[in-house]
Order: C-alpha cells, then sequence, then structure tokens
C-alpha cells in the first residue's frame, strides 16, 4: 500500500471507467442485481474484447510480476517428478501448478494488497458519485417545481429518490406514475410519467403491489387517440415481453388481447371494412397493425421458454389468443360489407401463420391448443376452410382475363401501401391454408375433422379437403413471368398449396391417412387425365401446376404404401382396372411428353422441366422391382433414351455464334440443354436398381453414359437422387454384377478412383495428416480407414466382373516398383497386395503387413464364388504361391523338427488355403479361425505347405456317410405307376414328393434319387406341354468329342468336383476321364444351340466363361455314370426348369432374343433375381431394407449360389433337395428357395448389418441350419401367392416383353 500513489489512484480509477462504460448497457439491460454480478462474472466468456481492457492488462502483469518466477519454478518440478515417477501423473500440469499457486504464501499476499488497493479505489468513485447524485437530485427538483406546483412530493427517501439510478422501485414512484397517467393530467405530465415508466427495471414495476392497477391503466390508455403515448405503451409492454419472466409476461400478453378483442367488438372503433380494403399509411391502421404485431411476435417467441413455467400460464396465453382470433362480426346482406376480423390483422402480419407452427411444435403446447379448439374455439378452423373453400369457388367461377388481373398483384411492386378487399381475402386465404396444413400433421389435429360449413349440406372430410388442395394447385390463378422468382416461391397459390402438401407427405402417418386413397390420386391426375383427353377443364392448369402436381405425384411413390397406391390403387385384388391405375396414367403421360405427341406446351421453355418432373414420379416407380413390372408395356426406358439421343445431338450442334447479342442466349441455350441431357442420363441411370431394369438399360446402349454421369456425380459427393434414402452402393452392386456393366464401371473411371482410394488410406495416409503426428497402428486385421474401400472392393467383384477385368490377363510381376507408383486397376490389386511372391513387392509397402492381410481377406472373399476361385488359380496360381510363402515361413529347429512362424500372415494364409482347397457345406468341411486363442496353445490347427491338407479339416461325420439307395424310397418309386393321362402322372409325382420331402427328406437321395429324376424328367419331356425348348439331334459320339479342348477353368473344375465326389463316397478315380467326356459333350450339344456374335466383351466370345456345375453335381447325383447323365441332359435341356438351373444352356443361345444376348445377362439374373428382390421386400422386408441400407444387392448374392448350385454353402443332400425341388415343382421354387434362406438367416442378416460387413457374412459364411425341406410348406404358400406371375414370366425369357 505503501507504494500506491495518489497517481496511480487516478490511472486505477480511469482504467475501471473504461471497462464500466464498455459493459454499461449490459449492465443497465440486467433485471436485476444479481444478473449484473453474473455478467461481470462472465465477461470473459462474453466480451470479445475483454483482453484488449486495460484494466485487464493492469492485472495479467501484476500477477505475472508477483509470481511468475514461482509458477515456472513449480512447472519444472512437477516435470522432472513426471520422468521419474511414471505413476504420479493423474493431474495435468495446469491442475497442479494452479492448485500450489493457491496454496502459497505470495499468491495470499498479492490477492490481499490488491484487495486493499481496490477498496481506497472504490470507496474513492463511491464518494464522487454520490456527490454528483445530490447534484442531479437538486437540478430534478428545481425542473419538477418549474414545470407544476401541483405535483405531489416524494414519500421516498432522499437515498431513493433518483429513479434513474435507484436498484429497486419503490411504491411511492409507482403511486406517483398512476396519478400522472390520469387522462386529465396535461400531455406532458403524462409522456413524462410514461418515460420514467419505460426507464424503469421492469421486474421491479411489475413486482410493485399497484401492478394490476397500472396494468389496468395502460390498457385504457392504448385507446388514447395521441399516436406518440400510445407508442410509448407499447415500447413499454416491448421491453416487459423481453426482460420479464413468463407469469409478468403473460399478463401484459393478457391485458392486451383482451383490448384487441373489445377493440375489435366496440362498434365505436372505425374497423376498415372488405369494400374500403387496408391503407396501412392511415394512422389509426398504423397504430392497429402495430399492436396486433407486438402481439404476434410475442407469440412466436413465447414457445421458446414457455415449457419453464406452470402450465397454466401457457394455457391462459393460448386460451386468450384463440379467443381473439375467433372474435367474429355480424354478417351483413354483402360480404362487401363485412367488418374485417382481428384473423384479416393476423394474417397481414403473419401471412404463413408462424406463430401456429411453433405452437404446435411441441407437445406441452400442441396439447393445449388442440384441447381447446376442439371444445371452444372449433370456429377459428372452420372459418379456415370456409376461406380455403371460397377462395377456391372464386378461382373456378373466374374468366381467364379476370383470373390474369387477379394475379397482377404480385407484380406490382408500386403497390405497396393498400391492400384491397380481394388482397385481403387472399392474405387470409394464405394464413389458413397454412393454418390447416400444420393443423394436419398432427393425429388431434386431423380428429377435429369432419367440419360443418355454412351453406353446405355434406361434412367437409380430411379427404375433401386435400382434394379441395389439390385442385388448388391447378385452378388457382399463375403468377405472371414478370414475378420475381423469391416472390413466386413464397405467395403464389399453387406453391403455397405444393408447399403444405410437401409437409404433408413427408409425415408418413399423416400421408397415409390423408394423401394415400383414390379420391385424392384421382384428384391429383385429373388435369393429366384432361390433356390426354385433348380438354382443359381447368382453364388455368399451367406447367408450374404439372409440375407441382409431379412433385406431389414423386413423394406420395417414394414411400411404400404411397407405392402400392399407384401401383394397384385401394382394391388390389379389383379385376380390370389395372391399366386406370396412377401409375399406368403417370407412365401414359410421360411417354407422351418424350414423344411430344401432347401439342399443348409445344414450343414451351418449360417443357423440359415439366418432362423430367414426370419421369422423376416414374422413376420412382421403375427404380423398384414390383413399380418396374407395371411399366414394362410403356417402355420407357427406350423413350427416355430416344430423347437423350436426340438432345446429346442437339447439344453437340449448339456453338457459341459471333453476335455479341447472340452470345448469352445461345450460353443459356447450351446449358439448358445439358441440364435436361444430365435429367435423362440421371433418369436411365435409375433402371440399374433392379436387376431386370438394368437389361433394359443396357439394350439401350447408354450405360458407358450413365456409369460416366453417375462416376461424376460421386466425386462431387451428390446425391443418388432427391428421394433415395441410401446411397450409390446398391446401383454399384447392380451393374458390377453384370460383364458389360463392369466394363462401363472400369471406363468410367470409377474402380480406378476407389483403388486409388483405397491405396491412399492403406498405403499412404491423408495428406492433411502432420508428419509429426503418427498414424495409430491399426488393431483389426482391416483398418477402419480401409473398411468402405474392402466393402466396394467386395461389392464390385462377383465373377462376371472378375472375368472381364481379369480375364486372359497377366500379372505385371516386376523387377522393381517405384514407392510412388500408385495401383489403379484390379490386375494391380492382386499384384500388390495379394500375391506378393517378390522381395520387390514387399519392398514397394509401407505397411507390408497390413496391406497383405487386406489382400489375403479380399482374396478369401473372391475365393468364396467358385468360378473366380478356379480363375485366379488357373491364370496365377494362388494356391501355389500362398504354400510357398508359407513354406518361407517356417522355423527349422532341427533337422527332424520345423515349426511355423504364427503370425498374422501365416494364420490368414492357412485360412484361405484351407478355404480354397476344401469344398463342402457347413457340416462337410472344418475352416481354421482367423484370430488366435487364449492360453497356452493359441493357435492348435496344424498349417502346411504342401497338398493334400490335415485330416483334422474334413468332417469326420460326411467323410464316413455312406449314401445308398432307400428302401422307403425304394417303395416310393413304385408309386409313381404310369397313368393313361399323362397330366395325371405328372401332379401325382409332384404330390407324392412334396410329401415326402415333408414327412422323410433324409431318404431322397443316394442311388434311388437318379432314377427317380431320371424317370420323371423322360416322361416330361414326351409331354409337348411340358417342353419348352425343341428337340435337338445329336449324334456325336466319345471319339468324336475327345480331342477337343476344355477351358483350364473347366479342366480345373473337374479336378475340384471329383475330390469333392470322392470326399463324399460318390465318385471313383476314373471320375475325372468320364467328367471330362460329359463336359465336351456338353459344349459339343449346345455349340449347336448357340449363334455366332461378335462383342467385346470377353463372356460372350467362345464358350461358356465359368465352370458348369450344374452338370459336376448331376454326374455326382448319377455316380459318376457317364451315359446317364449325358442322357438326362440331353431330356432335361427341353424343359423351361433348364433354362435357370443348366446356366451355359442359354449361354449365347438361339432361343433368346438379340439383344438379351448381346446384353451378356442370363436370365437367372434378370428373371430370378428380379423376383427374388421383389418377393423380399413383401416376404422379408426387414432383410430387404438391411440390403439397401448396406449398399448391397439381393441379387449379387443370389446369382452367385444358383451358379455354383450352391456348392460350399449347403450340405450335399440338400443340395440334391434343391435339384429335385426344382425339377419336380418348376424353375419359379428356385426363387422361393432364395427367399426361404432369406427368412432364415434374418436374424443374422440384422446383425451384420450393425456390424457392416454383411456383403462379407453372405459370401463367406455357409448356410448353417438351412435344411430345404423345413421350409415346404412356406414355399408352397409363396407359389400359391406368385406362380402365376412368376412362371409366366420366365416362360418369357425367350420373347422377353420390353
Amino acid at each position: 500500500m505503501a507504494h500506491f500513489s495518489g497517481e496511480d489512484e487516478v490511472v486505477m480509477q480511469t482504467m475501471l471507467r473504461q471497462l464500466f462504460q464498455s459493459v454499461k448497457e449490459k449492465i443497465t439491460g440486467a433485471p436485476s442485481l444479481e444478473c449484473a454480478e453474473e455478467i461481470l462474472l462472465h465477461l470473459e466468456e462474453t466480451d470479445e474484447n475483454f483482453h484488449n481492457y486495460e484494466f485487464v492488462k493492469y492485472l495479467r502483469q501484476h500477477i505475472y510480476n508477483t509470481l511468475g518466477s514461482m509458477i515456472e519454478e513449480e512447472m519444472e518440478k512437477w516435470m522432472s517428478n513426471q520422468n521419474q515417477d511414471e505413476e504420479s501423473g493423474y493431474d495435468t500440469v495446469v491442475q497442479h501448478v494452479t492448485k500450489r499457486t493457491q496454496e502459497s504464501k505470495e499468491y495470499k499476499e498479492m490477492m490481499h494488497s490488491l484487495k486493499n488497493i481496490m477498496m481506497v479505489v472504490v470507496e474513492s468513485m463511491i464518494n464522487k458519485f454520490e456527490e454528483d447524485e445530490v447534484r442531479s437530485q437538486e437540478s430534478q427538483k428545481k425542473i419538477q417545481k418549474e414545470k407544476s406546483n401541483s405535483y405531489c412530493t416524494d414519500n421516498c427517501s432522499d437515498s431513493d429518490s433518483s429513479f434513474n439510478q435507484s436498484y429497486k422501485f419503490c411504491q411511492g414512484k409507482l403511486q406517483l406514475i398512476l396519478d400522472q397517467l390520469e387522462p386529465g393530467q396535461p400531455k406532458e405530465v403524462r409522456y413524462e410519467a410514461l418515460q420514467m415508466l419505460c426507464s424503469a427495471p421492469p421486474s421491479d414495476v411489475l413486482n410493485c403491489e399497484n401492478w394490476t392497477t397500472l396494468c389496468e391503466k395502460l390498457t385504457m390508455s392504448l385507446s388514447d387517440p395521441d399516436p406518440v403515448f400510445s407508442d410509448r405503451i407499447l415500447k413499454f409492454y416491448a421491453q416487459t415481453f423481453t426482460l420479464s419472466p413468463l407469469h409478468m409476461t403473460k399478463e401484459i400478453y393478457t391485458s392486451l388481447a383482451k383490448y384487441l378483442k373489445l377493440y375489435f367488438l366496440s362498434r365505436e372503433n372505425h374497423i376498415p371494412t372488405l369494400s374500403t380494403g387496408i391503407d396501412i399509411s392511415n394512422p389509426n391502421v398504423i397504430c392497429l397493425l402495430k399492436k396486433v404485431r407486438l402481439l404476434n411476435e410475442y407469440q412466436k417467441e413465447a414457445p421458446s421458454f414457455w415449457i419453464r413455467h406452470p402450465e397454466k400460464y401457457m394455457e391462459e396465453i393460448v386460451e386468450n389468443t384463440l379467443s381473439l382470433l375467433s372474435v367474429k362480426h355480424d354478417q351483413g346482406h354483402l360480404v362487401s360489407q363485412k367488418i374485417l376480423d382481428p384473423i384479416y390483422f393476423f394474417a397481414l402480419v403473419d401471412t404463413k401463420a408462424v406463430w401456429f407452427k411453433k405452437w404446435m411444435h411441441a407437445y406441452y403446447s400442441r396439447t393445449a391448443v388442440l384441447r381447446l379448439l376442439e371444445k371452444k374455439y372449433k370456429s377459428l378452423i372452420t372459418t379456415a376452410v370456409q376461406q380455403c373453400v371460397q377462395y377456391f369457388e372464386l378461382c373456378e367461377a373466374m374468366k381467364i382475363d379476370e383470373i390474369l388481373g387477379h394475379s397482377k398483384h404480385w407484380g406490382n411492386k408500386q403497390k405497396t401501401f393498400y391492400y384491397s378487399g380481394q388482397e385481403l381475402q387472399y392474405i387470409y386465404f394464405i394464413h389458413s391454408l397454412c393454418l390447416l396444413g400444420r393443423l394436419l400433421i398432427y393425429t388431434q389435429g386431423r380428429r377435429l375433422f369432419p367440419i360443418k360449413l355454412k351453406n353446405r349440406k355434406d361434412l367437409v372430410s380430411l379427404t375433401d379437403l386435400v382434394v379441395l388442395f389439390t385442385q388448388l394447385i391447378y385452378y388457382s390463378p399463375s403468377c405472371p413471368k414478370m414475378t420475381s422468382a423469391a416472390h413466386l416461391d413464397n405467395y403464389s397459390p399453387a406453391s403455397m398449396v405444393t408447399e403444405v402438401l410437401q409437409i404433408l407427405c413427408d409425415q408418413k402417418e399423416c400421408a397415409i391417412e390423408c394423401l394415400y386413397n383414390n379420391t385424392v390420386v384421382e384428384a391429383l391426375l385429373q388435369p393429366i387425365h384432361n390433356l390426354m383427353k385433348g380438354t382443359k377443364t381447368a382453364p388455368n392448369c399451367s406447367e408450374t401446376a404439372l409440375i407441382h402436381i409431379a412433385d406431389i405425384l414423386a413423394r406420395i411413390a417414394s414411400i411404400e404404401e404411397g407405392l402400392t397406391l399407384l401401383l394397384y390403387g385401394e382394391n388390389m385384388n379389383s379385376p380390370g382396372e389395372k391399366s386406370s391405375t396412377g401409375a399406368h396414367i403417370i407412365a401414359q403421360f410421360s411417354k407422351k411428353l418424350l414423344d411430344e405427341d401432347i401439342s399443348i406446351f409445344s414450343g414451351s421453355e418449360m417443357l423440359p422441366v415439366v418432362k423430367g418432373a414426370f419421369i422423376s414420379v416414374c422413376r420412382q416407380i421403375y427404380g423398384t422391382c414390383e413399380g418396374l413390372q407395371v411399366l414394362i408395356p410403356y417402355s420407357l426406358h427406350e423413350s427416355i433414351a430416344k430423347a437423350w439421343k436426340k438432345t446429346s445431338l442437339q447439344s453437340e450442334r449448339t456453338t457459341p455464334v459471333k453476335c455479341l447479342e447472340s452470345v448469352s442466349s445461345v450460353s443459356q441455350e447450351s446449358q439448358n440443354l445439358m441440364a435436361w441431357e444430365e435429367n435423362l442420363l440421371d433418369d436411365l441411370l435409375n433402371f440399374a436398381a433392379t436387376p431386370k431394369g438394368l437389361l433394359f438399360l443396357q439394350r439401350t446402349g447408354a450405360i458407358n453414359e450413365c456409369l460416366t454421369f453417375m462416376f461424376k456425380r460421386y466425386t462431387k459427393k451428390l446425391q443418388i437422387s432427391r428421394h433415395k434414402k441410401f446411397g450409390y452402393g446398391v446401383l454399384v452392386t447392380q451393374v458390377s454384377s453384370t460383364a458389360a456393366g463392369a466394363v462401363a464401371l472400369h471406363s468410367s473411371g470409377f474402380i480406378n478412383a476407389l483403388i486409388t482410394e483405397l491405396w491412399t488410406n492403406l498405403e499412404c495416409g491423408r495428406d492433411d495428416v502432420r508428419v509429426t503426428h503418427p498414424r495409430s497402428t491399426p488393431v483389426d486385421p482391416i483398418d477402419r480407414s480401409c473398411q468402405k474401400c474392402f466393402l466396394g472392393l467386395v461389392n464390385l467383384l462377383p465373377y462376371p466382373a472378375v472375368y472381364e477385368l481379369v480375364g486372359n490377363r497377366e500379372l505385371p510381376n516386376k523387377a522393381e516398383y517405384s514407392l510412388r507408383e500408385v495401383p489403379t486397376c484390379v490386375i494391380d490389386i492382386i499384384d500388390r497386395l495379394i500375391l506378393l511372391n517378390s522381395e520387390a513387392k514387399i519392398r514397394s509397402l509401407f505397411n507390408y503387413e497390413q496391406s497383405h492381410i487386406f489382400g489375403l481377406r479380399l482374396l478369401g472373399v473372391l475365393c468364396c464364388d467358385l468360378d473366380t476361385l478356379l480363375l485366379l488359380e488357373a491364370q496365377y496360381q494362388v494356391s501355389e504361391v500362398l504354400l510357398n510363402a508359407q513354406e518361407e515361413n517356417i522355423l527349422e529347429n532341427s533337422e527332424s523338427h520345423r515349426d511355423f512362424i504364427i503370425d498374422g500372415l501365416s494364420v490368414e494364409r492357412n485360412h484361405v488355403l484351407v478355404r480354397i482347397n476344401l469344398i463342402g457345406g457347413p457340416m462337410e468341411r472344418i475352416l481354421p479361425p482367423r484370430v488366435l486363442q487364449k492360453g497356452d496353445d493359441p493357435y492348435p490347427w496344424p498349417m502346411f505347405s504342401s497338398y493334400p491338407l490335415p485330416n483334422c479339416y474334413l468332417s469326420e461325420v460326411t467323410k464316413n456317410a455312406d449314401l445308398k439307395l432307400d428302401n422307403d424310397l425304394g417303395n416310393l418309386l413304385l408309386c409313381f405307376k404310369m397313368s393313361d393321362k399323362q397330366t395325371e402322372w405328372i401332379e401325382n409325382c409332384r404330390k407324392q414328393f412334396c410329401k415326402m420331402m415333408k414327412a422323410k427328406p433324409d431318404i431322397i437321395s443316394g442311388s434311388a434319387l437318379p432314377e427317380l429324376l431320371e424317370k420323371f424328367v423322360l416322361h416330361l419331356s414326351e409331354s409337348p406341354s411340358e417342353c419348352y425348348f425343341p428337340l435337338v439331334e445329336y449324334t456325336a459320339t466319345d471319339a468324336n468329342v475327345k480331342n477337343e479342348s476344355l477351358s483350364s477353368v473347366q479342366q480345373l473344375g473337374i479336378k475340384m468336383t471329383v475330390r469333392y465326389g470322392k470326399f463324399l463316397n460318390l465318385l471313383k478315380d476314373s471320375a475325372e476321364n468320364d467328367l471330362t467326356l460329359v463336359l465336351k459333350h456338353c459344349e459339343r450339344f449346345l455349340k449347336q444351340q448357340q449363334v455366332p456374335i461378335k462383342s467385346s466383351l470377353l463372356c460372350l466370345q467362345g464358350s461358356y466363361a465359368g465352370h458348369d456345375w450344374f452338370v459336376s453335381s448331376l454326374f455326382m447325383i448319377m455316380c459318376g455314370d457317364k451315359e446317364k447323365t449325358f442322357r438326362f441332359l440331353q431330356q432335361f435341356s427341353r424343359l423351361l426348369t433348364s433354362a435357370f438351373l443348366w446356366l451355359p444352356r442359354l449361354h449365347i443361345s438361339r432361343y433368346l432374343p438379340a439383344d438379351t444376348i448381346e446384353s451378356g445377362i442370363h436370365p437367372i439374373y434378370f428373371c430370378s433375381t428380379h423376383y427374388i428382390e421383389m418377393l423380399l421386400k413383401v416376404e422379408v422386408p426387414l432383410v430387404f431394407s438391411a440390403f439397401h441400407m448396406s449398399g448391397f444387392a439381393p441379387s449379387q448374392i443370389c446369382l452367385q449360389w444358383i451358379t455354383q448350385c450352391f456348392w460350399n454353402y449347403l450340405d450335399w443332400i440338400e443340395i440334391c433337395h434343391y435339384i429335385a425341388t426344382c425339377v419336380f415343382l418348376g424353375p419359379d421354387y428356385q426363387v422361393y428357395i432364395c427367399i426361404a434362406i432369406f427368412k432364415h438367416l434374418q436374424q443374422d442378416i440384422l446383425q451384420h448389418t450393425q456390424t457392416q460387413d454383411l456383403q462379407v457374412f453372405l459370401k463367406e459364411e455357409a448356410l448353417h441350419g438351412f435344411r430345404v425341406s423345413d421350409y415346404f410348406e412356406y414355399m408352397e404358400i409363396l407359389e400359391q401367392n406368385y406362380r402365376p406371375v412368376v412362371l409366366r414370366d420366365m416362360r418369357n425369357v425367350r420373347v422377353q416383353s420390353t
């Protein structure tokens, strides 16, 4: 204290004054002293200039000078202790040093010194403040005496007499203001009283005993003709609303609402009528609108805080509001003489009823509003509905010239100060529309309907109201083109109605109740009906109205219930009305628009937008399997492709001209063409969402352009479609399941981008990570940063894609790889991550172990597709590379003892080697785990570096099984006696088969099964009604085909088949030659029925690309008898079932349409898997949704299962049951079996959807616990429900309708 001089005191006072001056507004605005203290305590958090104040700088320097050296010493001590003692680091350095500093002697002395200094400075400032206060009081008294000698004396003490400076507002001062507000007082006195009231803290005013009296007096004073006086009262109200708690502002709000209610009910006030309109430059109108606006502003703010207060406060506000808005004047004889009700003025200040939207948002307030509307104020809803009805009747009755005159208001910006009666009616209509739209969202709101209107016999139901809204879209007047876009969007009738309907569509429960019925859909489609008939009953159905209608239809079609309504109507089973459902009408209209068969809009600038809007509706429909089936007759893909080609040619021809005036118009035209072209490509691309749609897309010849467009959107991270809930995963999975799709994906750059992204995450790391912050070591075999790319590659690489991208191509196998050399294709991934057979490849990887494990995991998934396994083995000798790597991983302890080094790579390689060498279902082979176990022996499974595999991987149960003729099955064969009527015999066989499958499924196996199949197929092939393909003469002998060669894939497949057959005791050593002959005969037999084709696709160049798994399965069923096998195949080839069980049967077959052959897509994909997806959505909807959420398509995994006859997924007996079931009961059972599998796997699929590895699970895991016989009754139900549709489409594969 001794060194604190007078000059220091003055400097300190100056610094404090600067601080207080800066925060003066915040402190004076505080409702209480406690709030002011809180503001100062948290000043650093709220004031960005806090550290620039001189006082703050002084404190910081003082602390540094006093405690700086001690803080540094403490930090050094703590750091040294941390280095020595690892267990003492539970506190941070800041916490530790702060604690030590606050406990120190220096800190306490500094605080004591600062306190003393501040006491001196503050005391001096208070003394000076009191001197100024006295002078201020004297001057105030002098002014008061000069103004009037009759004023009441102040009863307050001298210390509280200064109103502006007091912390507490006393009773005497409020009484003084009450007296001064009396109407008899001079104007100046009343003004001064109001000024004093506005300057006082509102909380002090409202806490006074006389507050109720003051509130009443203020309410009476609102009617004062002096606008300045009225404005000051409103200012006080506004200040109270802003700063006071709810229980106080509620009283202010209530008083203002009651005043307005009395004002409108009083006949003395000159309230405008509809005929005179509203002149908002009129002082009385201005004053009234200010009061209404103030009330409305509070309505919009109140919901943000009233939940923190008792419900009664909120209910009182709600009831007073509804009471005010329900005020109705007595109707005169003429509508034009009607006095404007309060609702008109509220509509003026809040046209879109934002207040109602906010009140309905929270359940807390919504309950009270809806209860009061139902019990006391239903008239408010009735008048809103009445207003909408009247506006529609006006639009319906008006002529075109009147409509155009009516719509001119919206383009006339000069008309600002006067609203005509017609405009007021429209503003009230918009307010009513928004209020009703918000009401319909909620269940309790919808229960207020039906509504009884005056002069109307029938009640207005929910459906009636929504139909009315719909009709308003195309009956209401259009805004002229001069209108600004923003104004058009906000207030044009069609846009407002569309906005309301969009909100209703987005609320599923509301949409089901309000929109999803035939009446509403018919109302939406009415203008389309008229246009297609050539009539135009709605005189104002413009292009804009059609765009709005299309938007609503698209939203309806994007929800399952809405889509069903559009496809089938409400009465799904009613015959003879299919062509009249919404989907058919929309498709017909869209096709006419695309083919330009409708002349009414020809030449319109908006025509492409109208086309795009309705195609968008169709896209929601044909993007689903069931929707595509309905729209097939309209060949929309052809119309869209034709329009795209035409637009593409126009776009190429559009070039800038030399005339400067035309450059901008040409540029705009070019942009419009480009946008339309992209829109059409997007529409075509969405056909790829389903297997059959993908076939149609490939037939258009635009798949390359579509996928290039998709890749551009993907790189820009744009949404796949406006109404799609998930990303590009399903689309990419569908496309990559076909050869042409995989090639198009590669040429678009999509695969390259995915591989580059993978390499960046796997090897390079992100560019934005600082070198000083190294990446954490991955814990999982595939790091989370690479998981998305891993799943993307799994989706991209089914066998059709692998064959096109890898087939007949060698690995680079370079002598040296640059560290900057990034893979760009699938071959590079195999070379750099999977088959690491050289030191150069290993040295080129920064993260060798992690990257190689990634490659091995990918290999494990890819090789689950047996065709892919055979291709990689034939081209790259995968097994040999992996065995050599295992050999190099051996630690030789002595000459006779060799141990494998167990690490992540050797364990992964061991798993892959067992997986690719052993064939069998879940009970027929044992796969070693990929993780180590706890205990003394972490990996008890034997590793190997050469074949054969250790016996522990072979299932003992299956290995010893002896599948011989069962006596019961033999007796069953005797029951199949020939009948005179062929049809009866066939039906009897099928019934007996079903009966046995349900009762004793296990006996349908062994040596009796081939006899059963032979007899049944023989008689089917002799029945003309059962034969689908014509008889083909075949005379070649073994000698004729002996010298023909099979592909390396087929040869390896033969070895694999024989190995599996021997394991099951079905085949002998000599079976390899016999199977080779059978396959050669089959190849020649089928070649007679093939047509030569020129194509860039590898899969169409020559014989079938994969191994013939059906023939291999049949060869095993026939126990290796080549004559029986081939004779059966010749007979079987005449049946429809052969097209779906025996894949090579229709390879480039002359029985298929030319465009189907050129697409390279097998009927199993565009027919079987298409219906699998369609039925899955209905039968097991959770599984269907799980696939979409996972970005994976059911069609891809089903194609893999069916192609390899469920090898590795089912045990042998179940494979036999699968083949026998399809042969006996029909090819559609192929679809039903897959649905049964998904039903069986439902819980596992949902679980793996959560863990984000669904596609890996489905490809790697066998179908544990699934038995065909267990689901036989379920499949019979599926047959009853779906056979007419599925089997009809299967029969049409030869002449596939488009």
